[in-house]
C-alpha cells in the first residue's frame, strides 16, 4: 500500500504522541520535499522534526513533474506548497492513500480522483483495527495540546462513528 502524507496528519499524531499509529497501519509514509522542509527546515520546534529524520517508515521523495505543483498552486487558490506537493507525489505515485486534514486542498485532491483521509479518520482506522481502546480522549487532545481545530458537527459525528 503506498500512502502519501501532508503535514498536518503527522505533526499532529506527533504532538500527542501517537506517531508510531501511521507505522502500525500503513507500515511506510512517503512525504514530498516540502511536507519534510515544513517539519525540519524551519525555526521553530515543529513536533516530529526529529522522528522524519530518525525513521526509516518516513521515506521523503522528490517529485518527478515540478511543472505539475506549480499547475496545482495556480488552479487552486490557498492551497500551500506542502499539500500541492503532497497531491502531486500522490498522482505520481499512484498513492492508495493520501492523508491530509485541509479541507480545501482534500475537495482538490478528491477532484483529481485521490483517495483521502485526514487525522480522525486515521484514528477510526486505528481504533478499527484495534491498536486503540477509544478515540475521544486523542481527539480531545489533539484540540487541547496540538490545537487541532474540529467543528462540534465533525466531532458529534467521529464519535458516533466510533460508537462512543
Amino acid at each position: 500500500m503506498i500512502v502519501v502524507s501532508d503535514t498536518s496528519p503527522i505533526t499532529n499524531l506527533a504532538a500527542i504522541s501517537q506517531l508510531d499509529l501511521l507505522r502500525q497501519l500503513y507500515t511506510t509514509i512517503v512525504i514530498p520535499e516540502a511536507v519534510y522542509n515544513e517539519m525540519v527546515a524551519v525555526d521553530k520546534l515543529v513536533p516530529s522534526a526529529a522522528e522524519i529524520q530518525a525513521f526509516s517508515w518516513i521515506k521523503t521523495q522528490t517529485i518527478a513533474h515540478a511543472q505539475s505543483v506549480v499547475d496545482v498552486q495556480t488552479n487552486q487558490d490557498d492551497i500551500d506548497l506542502g499539500e500541492a506537493e503532497a497531491i502531486v507525489l500522490a498522482l505520481e505515485l499512484e498513492a492508495d492513500l493520501l492523508l491530509m486534514d485541509e479541507r480545501r486542498g482534500r475537495v482538490l485532491a478528491v477532484n483529481y480522483g485521490l483517495s483521502v483521509t485526514g487525522l480522525l479518520g486515521v484514528l477510526l482506522q486505528a481504533k478499527g483495527n484495534g491498536l486503540i481502546a477509544l478515540v475521544k480522549p486523542l481527539m480531545d487532545e489533539l484540540i487541547q495540546e496540538a490545537d487541532f481545530r474540529v467543528s462540534s458537527e465533525l466531532y458529534a459525528t467521529v464519535l458516533q462513528t466510533a460508537g462512543e
